[in-house]
């Protein structure tokens, strides 16, 4: 098993910039996958980055590309989404994910409460 919490969430402009982390438990941390989705309500949770076990793999939606660097820190339990060019379409919670493989789809077996991320004009 395993706990992931999320922080770093915020409002910031657009153009700006946030980093996000999330903290799991345990020593076992490098054995899983590590992803970030967002959602809004009344709206389907979407992908947005993936990293794998070593982090040496990592995956982003389109509308990330080139913007957002998802990296991990094992020794210290530690994933980070480091988010630049802020859009307001970015706005969203965003959820850390733990999972046995990389995936973009919502199919990891353990996920935190959350960071609310909102983009101002």
């Amino acid at each position: 098993q395993v706990q992931l919490v999320e922080s770093g969430g915020g409002l910031v402009q657009a153009g700006g910039s946030l980093r996000l982390s999330c903290a799991a438990s345990g020593r076992t941390f490098s054995s899983y996958a590590m992803a970030w989705f967002r959602q809004n309500p009344g709206k389907e949770r979407e992908f947005v980055a993936t990293i794998s076990r070593s982090g040496s793999t990592t995956y982003y939606a389109d509308s990330v590309k080139g913007r957002f660097t998802i990296s991990r820190d094992n020794p210290k339990n530690t994933v980070y989404l480091q988010m630049n060019s802020l859009k307001p379409e970015d706005t969203a919670i965003y959820y850390c994910a733990a999972g046995m493989v990389v995936t973009t789809t919502p199919r990891y077996g353990y996920w935190g409460q959350g960071t609310q991320v909102t983009v101002s004009s």
